[in-house]
């Protein structure tokens, strides 16, 4: 499906411009998509299936009103009311009669003879009484908001066409929480509340600062940031003189959106309130839960539409500031509570708000209109769409223990990744990989490694009699259970050797059970896989990436190309930002699993070291990068041992609220194949 996909982006000065900006990441390898961010008089739509706009009420934007009037698609309306972008269009290009017109064709007579005293500079324009939004609506083919109160919004607006209520994308960022405090001056205990965005009256700020005055009464080490542009006609730093609270609050004005997310995460406490709303998302507010902050809203609008378990909401009207105070004295007075919040908001949004969800729905729907008829929604009949729904997933299993990340970054996504079968517990796998186990030395590998094999076998998704799997690195530890236990009809292996030759391997278990399987050896680093393109299913890659030289993109390039669209990649390494890891540098050793040289064998081999150990991070960025998407990604421990010892490393990232998922000693990732490697060289990786 060939689609044009019109917005503004980034450095323009508009949070959809970001949002499109993450949207077009994710959606580029499910379509064949062209961004347009500028005008286009010379568009030709005929190169294209479906044409997608993403509208604001801001100047930003009309070159995608105006060629979403000129040619219709989907329109994307993320708040309704355009009477900005409409002013923007009209009198501000010195076209009175254009704005005079449109007002009347929006809201009739009436309207029109407010838009003359407008022209007459006797009154603004109504603003909030005139949406502006009729004229776009009418030629849209298809529509797509972000919540239920848009869409019932737009339906009140008159439209009968296929409405989509996709919800905005959460970003999960990472930023440096104790940089920015130290920036501000402060601790890393004291408590930090932060506004975000234009400071405008309508973010409710002077309610905010009345209760925050009344909370630095009872605390008075409570510090107030307010980040964005100030607005000319709301004089703040006037407000916070006169409220006594110069000590406490800090205006720090417009910030790029680097050091916008930084000061996001200084925060403990972020106020995203607003009345009175035309329907909008707030990309500050998906930003704040993604970053696990405990946050306020408005209970007005898309807000009220977020689970309460999430984020607190205050009632507008009588009785606001009194509820603000009340949520601010208790998240201040306990942090535990505000830390709990915030893990169930990242948890929230990372599972229903991801951005490949989220392009997913965008790219099932933009099908679905692009092959739909007019007489599929008569005007009598008000349809949504709905999104395919997908399988029913099977809980993740629990095998050794791991650390679960609370939000695994941007995983689970929709599609959960398989796990073995009813018949093959993980329990019943342990036993079985020790009778594959013949002398000594395997015996004390598998002793050592026997949570991490169980675990490996416990994630990789099951097979059937067609399916194929490619073990990486393949010592035939747990090779055999790839078909006995996990049912995949063809098992292949691999190792490093020279290019073109194979070794066929038969071994026979203790209980007398036969496998057979064929070797490749090549260089992983180096050579194109001896495999055809979308040959297998699934593919191991266990303990093999940290070994490499010079260019693991190389081998997530072929496993790519060799996996079935759809298939995964099971891909497990050391945790080099692991507990252990951490008390290591912080005593002055080195943080690495197993950094050492290796003394050279009597014959003169050597078997390779380490060269690099990754973060949970780095594996999920190389997943994405590589053309994956993340559908599970954990840490757990090779042995099932407790580290007490660790515990004061565990007090002190909580002192400083800092994350403490992940940090076992083994990194377990899973992706499934959505599109082409998307990053070749990125460049955390390569330089």
């Amino acid at each position: 499906m060939r689609v044009a996909f019109f917005s503004p982006l980034p450095p323009a000065r508009s949070g959809i411009a970001d949002y499109s900006e993450a949207l077009v990441e994710s959606l580029r390898p499910l379509v064949e998509l062209e961004v347009f961010s500028g005008a286009q008089p010379a568009f030709d739509m005929t190169r294209f299936d479906i044409a997608v706009y993403q509208v604001g009420n801001n100047a930003h934007h009309d070159f995608v009103y105006e060629t979403a009037l000129r040619h219709p698609g989907v329109v994307v309306m993320h708040e309704s009311n355009l009477h900005h972008l409409i002013t923007d269009l009209t009198i501000r290009r010195g076209d009175w009669d254009a704005y005079v017109a449109e007002c009347e064709y929006h809201g009739g007579a009436a309207a029109r003879a407010f838009a003359e005293r407008v022209r007459k500079l006797e009154v603004g324009p109504d603003y909030e009484g005139v949406a502006m939004t009729r004229r776009l609506l009418e030629s849209a083919r298809g529509v797509v908001v972000h919540s239920r109160f848009m869409r019932d919004e737009t339906r009140a607006a008159g439209y009968r066409g296929p409405v989509a209520v996709i919800p905005h994308g959460a970003w999960i960022p990472q930023a440096d929480r104790m940089a920015y405090r130290h920036r501000l001056g402060l601790d890393g205990t004291t408590s930090l509340i932060g506004i975000f965005g234009f400071l405008k009256p309508y973010k409710r700020i002077a309610e905010s600062l009345r209760a925050f005055r009344r909370l630095v009464r009872v605390a008075p080490a409570a510090k107030m940031i307010l980040v964005g542009e100030t607005h000319p006609e709301f004089p703040v730093n006037a407000m916070i003189r006169s409220m006594g609270l110069d000590a406490n609050v800090r205006v720090l004005g417009f910030t790029p959106i680097d050091e916008f997310v930084g000061y996001l995460a200084a925060c403990d406490i972020v106020l995203n309130l607003r009345y009175p709303t035309v329907g909008e998302s707030s990309g500050t507010l998906l930003r704040s839960l993604g970053l696990g902050k405990a946050v306020m809203v408005s209970e007005v609008g898309s807000f009220q539409e977020f689970p309460g378990d999430v984020c607190l909401k205050v009632p507008v009207g009588a009785g606001e500031e009194d509820m603000i105070f009340e949520y601010l004295n208790l998240l201040v007075s306990r942090p535990e509570a505000a830390r709990a919040l915030g893990e169930r908001a990242k948890n929230y949004v990372a599972t229903e708000c991801n951005w490949a969800v989220v392009a997913r729905k965008y790219a099932g729907f933009l099908e679905f209109v692009s092959g739909g008829t007019d007489d599929r929604f008569p005007s009598s009949v008000s349809l949504d769409w709905q999104p395919p729904q997908p399988a029913p997933a099977v809980p993740a299993s629990d095998a050794g223990s791991p650390e679960k990340s609370p939000q695994a970054e941007d995983a689970p996504q929709a599609e959960e990744t398989p796990q073995p079968k009813k018949g093959s517990p993980a329990d019943e796998l342990a036993p079985y990989l020790h009778g594959w186990a013949h002398d000594e030395e395997q015996r004390w590998y598998l002793n050592t490694h026997e949570t991490r094999l169980v675990k490996t076998l416990s994630i990789t998704p099951p097979g059937g009699p067609c399916d194929r799997v490619l073990e990486m690195g393949a010592y035939l530890q747990i090779t055999p259970a790839l078909k006995t236990k996990l049912g995949y009809g063809e098992v292949r292996g691999c190792y490093y050797g020279e290019l073109g030759r194979r070794d066929h391997r038969t071994v026979v278990s203790t209980d007398g059970e036969p496998f057979e399987c064929d070797i490749d050896l090549f260089d992983a680093e180096k050579d194109r896989f001896p495999y055809p393109n979308e040959y297998f299913s699934t593919v191991l890659c266990g303990e093999l990436i940290e070994h490499l030289f010079e260019d693991p993109m190389h081998l997530m390039s072929e496993v790519n190309r060799i996996l079935k669209p759809g298939g995964h990649l099971v891909l497990t390494t050391p945790n080099i930002a692991s507990l252990r890891g951490i008390a290591a540098i912080l005593q002055g050793y080195h943080p690495g699993l197993f950094h050492s040289y290796i003394k050279p064998a009597e014959s003169g081999h050597v078997d390779p070291r380490h060269n690099r150990e990754y973060t949970p991070r780095e594996i999920h960025q190389l997943l994405e990068n590589s053309g994956f998407e993340v559908t599970l990604l954990e840490t757990g421990g090779f042995r099932d041992a407790p580290h007490p010892e660790y515990g004061w490393v565990l007090h002190l990232l909580n002192r400083y609220e800092l994350d403490t998922s992940l940090r076992g000693d083994g990194i377990f990732g899973v992706g499934r194949k959505t599109g082409p490697v998307r990053e070749r060289y990125p460049g955390w990786l390569y330089t």
